[in-house]
């Protein structure tokens, strides 16, 4: 998968890029040229369906009838604005354009804005019969000079306008509508601007929802819910001939029957499109196809409907509610993330991360995206039905623009190691920056106020990989304390609490043996306070620690200056940052202290990693009486268990393998249950986690997912570890 192959190979970039010397970050990661952080904007009362941009002026259309300033509170300050208003776009305040869209029954809307080339004229479309009281029919023409009904501008249209696409002297509707004019016209019609009816006829079967005119003039994009133009199957997407509308390409079974076309934009060489699916699973992401042949260049399959599509410098910015993008190598399912950009060459997510909440209405957050340049700047605004912005109360309208970026990094996580005689490891979870995936961290030890060591690194908010740097400046005996800002150039984090550690005059017994012994991921849970979990492998596989879990518990399970951490059996849990392929063999291995009677599952393998996972086998869990048992999947759930309960309050050593003998389950250096049947286990990506997981259709199930107790010492491997391998590690216990 090329996508998973490119998000791989920057992890590994990420890694490496820990050099004295590295150059220092600067703001906003090319090829993105828009902030993520929102300027003040003036909100609205209900949702933003449609916008139109140009000369420094914003106008939006849609459900609401009200305006109140930015911060206000919904019924403060507000002001009249029936379904429509102008914005200044470098201010973010209304100008003193003021339309009312009204209807004698039902509720009134305005589903599309378009400004023709000249910006003299702005078209609106939607279910309304009136503009400051001047009679129409679900279209209107204003005069953008004196805000004013073009009264001259009037033709009649039968049912709600979705999509409007302007050229000099032709203007292209898309919606629910059978005709126009009172003639026949199925869901997409042209007019000239003088408001006459013109030939173009291409009639569809179901709504339009999106129309486009390419660059050159000489063809239409349209987009919406249909299965057919003129008779001929091309489902959700079609080109047709500007003229005619007869057409010149087609897509059947291009996108999924249960997917639609919501948005299409251009720019020189391409379109876009933004595509809903109805449906587990259903189409949900981003087409970007090429105007010479109109021939597919890329799409993404992220799921979460996408609503908004524009490009502005090289990168397509979207509207959507993503909430799982791991089938390309990104998020998997996860709460929902609104705001999203890709480079126009290529479907891999851009280090650009502001975010809305899904608001009122369906609701889906954004619904439409503008853009416009005033006084030396570049302005993105978006509207929809969300009410916050990047967690603020910020409702139905909000914009970004190409400067300055003020967001500051995320203070780093850190935790120091001395597993090597003299020396200190500093590791360091990545940070995470809004709009900048390439960040610079500068470490500062003793109280210096001057750095040590200076480096960079590249993050993501759901790959923030570890980077370690070693100081060997130090000498055995010795304390130092250690901190570590991110910064994105102009914009530099606080200093991380300071850590300490004494450096080591001997090597650990018992993490040398597990080191030695081949483990891919080793978290010893010898952080403070902190998200983050080091890993001691060498392998920098390191862990999300999620909802608090309790740090710095003592003693610890294996004798020596490291701590344990325990978790609550309720929602504590930690998962690893990188996604792992499948593990055809594989050793887990960790020590537990418990007394719980709810069980819980102990560590295991799943595919996601914010909820609980929908796939989920590799793992050991507790049971209610405390006997421990060990699964895979491999067509059903396949199980080994203990015939002792181990939820005694002391520290157990617990190790389950799965290799080419089979599956076997090791408590305190011995083994308690095998089984020789079972070799293989359910085949998919994801992640190791430990303190809880699903455990649904698992044998003597628990009562909680999760498990009430203290934790340490937890490795993997990816081979399965021997008998006389695992007695020794329980023997190295004391030291």
């Amino acid at each position: 998968m090329r996508a998973m192959s490119a998000a791989l190979g920057l992890l590994a970039g990420a890694l490496t890029a820990t050099t004295v010397g590295a150059s220092p970050a600067a703001a906003l990661t090319p090829p993105v040229a828009i902030t993520a952080d929102d300027l003040s904007t003036w909100q609205t009362n209900g949702i933003v369906w449609s916008m139109a941009a140009g000369d420094g002026v914003v106008y939006a259309g849609g459900t609401f009838s009200r305006l109140r300033p930015p911060t206000a509170a919904p019924g403060t300050n507000e002001q009249p604005a029936v379904n429509f208003a102008a914005f200044d776009a470098a201010t973010g305040a209304p100008t003193d354009c003021s339309l009312s869209f009204t209807i004698s029954s039902g509720t009134a809307t305005v589903r599309a804005l378009a400004l023709s080339p000249d910006g003299e004229t702005l078209y609106a479309g939607g279910q309304f019969g009136a503009v400051n009281g001047v009679g129409v029919s679900n279209f209107a023409a204003i005069d953008t000079e004196s805000c004013t009904v073009r009264t001259s501008f009037k033709i009649g249209v039968s049912a709600t306008v979705r999509g409007l696409a302007v050229t000099d002297d032709t203007v292209y509707l898309a919606g629910d509508f059978t005709q126009v004019g009172g003639q026949p016209r199925s869901h997409f019609a042209a007019v000239t601007t003088g408001a006459s009816l013109l030939p173009f006829t291409a009639n569809a079967d179901e709504v339009a929802r999106a129309v486009e005119v390419t660059p050159d003039g000489q063809n239409v994009l349209l987009g919406g819910d249909f299965f057919r133009i003129n008779g001929t199957n091309t489902h959700a997407l079609a080109v047709v001939n500007a003229t005619t509308g007869q057409l010149t390409k087609s897509y059947p079974g291009f996108i999924h029957n249960n997917s639609t076309v919501q948005d299409i934009t251009t720019d020189a060489g391409g379109f876009y499109t933004a595509n809903e699916g109805t449906g587990g699973g259903v189409f949900d992401g981003r087409i970007a196809l090429n105007l010479g042949d109109f021939e597919q260049r890329w799409r993404d399959t992220c799921l979460g409907a996408t609503q908004a599509v524009l490009v502005h410098s090289g990168v397509l910015y979207s509207g959507s509610h993503a909430h799982d993008c791991s089938s390309m190598g990104a998020f998997p399912d996860q709460p929902r993330k609104h705001l999203l950009a890709q480079s126009v060459d290529d479907p891999k997510l851009l280090p650009w991360f502001p975010d809305t909440n899904d608001g009122i209405g369906e609701p889906v957050g954004p619904r439409v995206m503008s853009q416009t340049s005033s006084g030396g700047r570049h302005y993105l605004w978006v509207g929809g039905e969300f009410t916050t912005v990047n967690t603020k109360p910020q409702q139905g309208l909000t914009r970004f623009a190409d400067g300055p970026d003020t967001g500051v990094p995320w203070v780093p996580n850190v935790s120091l190691s001395t597993l090597t005689p003299g020396q200190i490891d500093v590791n360091w979870q990545t940070s995470f920056d809004t709009d900048d995936g390439e960040l610079t961290y500068r470490i500062y030890k003793d109280g210096s106020n001057t750095p040590i060591h200076t480096t960079t690194g590249y993050s993501v908010f759901w790959d923030r990989p570890q980077l370690t740097w070693t100081d060997t400046d130090v000498n055995p005996g010795e304390t130092h304390s250690y901190r570590i800002t991110a910064s994105d150039g102009p914009n530099t984090s606080a200093k991380s609490p300071a850590q300490s550690a004494t450096v080591a005059s001997a090597t650990e017994a018992y993490p040398a043996r597990v080191r030695s012994d081949g483990a891919s991921l080793y978290w010893r849970w010898d952080e403070g306070t902190s998200t983050f979990a080091h890993d001691s492998s060498g392998n920098l596989n390191n862990g999300f620690m999620r909802n608090g879990p309790a740090y710095r518990q003592t003693p610890a399970a294996v004798a020596g200056p490291s701590t344990a951490i325990g978790f609550n059996g309720t929602n504590q849990y930690a998962y690893s940052n990188r996604l792992h392929p499948h593990p055809a063999r594989f050793t887990v291995e960790t020590w537990i202290k418990t007394t719980t009677t709810q069980g819980g599952r102990i560590i295991g393998f799943g595919n996601l990693t914010q909820q609980n996972s929908s796939r989920h086998d590799k793992l050991v869990y507790m049971r209610n009486d405390g006997r421990l048992q060990f699964g895979v999947r491999s067509g059903s759930a396949r199980t080994i268990a203990t015939t002792g309960a181990y939820n005694d309050g002391q520290w157990h050593h617990v190790v389950a393998t799965q290799g080419t003998s089979g599956m076997a389950l090791y408590v305190d250096g011995q083994l308690r249950a095998s089984s020789i049947l079972y070799t293989t286990n359910d085949n998919y990506q994801g992640y190791w986690r430990v303190g809880g997981d699903n455990l649904s259709g698992w044998p003597n199930r628990p009562t909680s997912n999760f498990f009430a107790g203290q934790i340490d010492e937890t490795a993997v491997y990816p081979t399965a570890l021997s008998a006389s391998q695992i007695s020794a590690h329980y023997a190295l216990r004391n030291g």
